[in-house]
């Protein structure tokens, strides 16, 4: 994913809330919004390089999106949209072969998925989810215990069963 605001490091102070964290950008303390809602706890530690979009706006509260954090060696995704901008992108690119219909936030029976579309005459539903936890290398989904996510593995199951792809 490509950002057409400037993209400046900043070191991670705290988190008040999930959607705001205080980071020290080129030496003073910025309000910043994060992007990511998750608990993010083992990311989000007092002292690590994050990475924040400028998003000079007269219209907004916060002058920039913490969009990435240093972890070892490791640079994570912090934003959430960004998956499935990419995820979008590889499918209009063939990444699962030809599709046709792709359709985003697709509502079927009780759940809301990320795409929707036709492969091989089949309708499919398809949930895109970044990774917000890493610990000893290993990335994983998700932080957090998930009623939401819970329920997507669950509808998604039975729409397989009912010959959904």
């Amino acid at each position: 994913m490509t950002y057409s605001q400037a993209i400046i490091p900043g070191k991670f102070l705290t988190r008040p809330n999930r959607f705001l964290a205080h980071v020290e950008i080129q030496g003073q303390m910025h309000i910043c919004h994060v992007k990511n809602t998750g608990r993010c706890r083992e990311l989000l530690t007092p002292g690590a390089t994050v990475y924040c979009a400028d998003c000079l706006s007269d219209i907004r509260k916060t002058r920039y999106d913490l969009i990435a954090v240093e972890k070892g060696s490791r640079l994570i995704n912090m934003d959430s949209q960004a998956p499935n901008a990419a995820v979008a992108r590889w499918l209009r690119q063939g990444g699962l072969g030809p599709i046709r219909e792709l359709k985003p936030e697709t509502t079927f029976g009780n759940s809301r998925f990320d795409f929707s579309f036709v492969k091989d005459g089949k309708l499919c539903f398809m949930e895109v989810k970044g990774v917000t936890l890493e610990n000893d290398g290993v990335c994983s989904f998700p932080d957090a215990p998930t009623v939401r996510g819970t329920r997507h593995v669950q509808e998604l199951t039975r729409l397989k069963e009912l010959g959904y792809g």
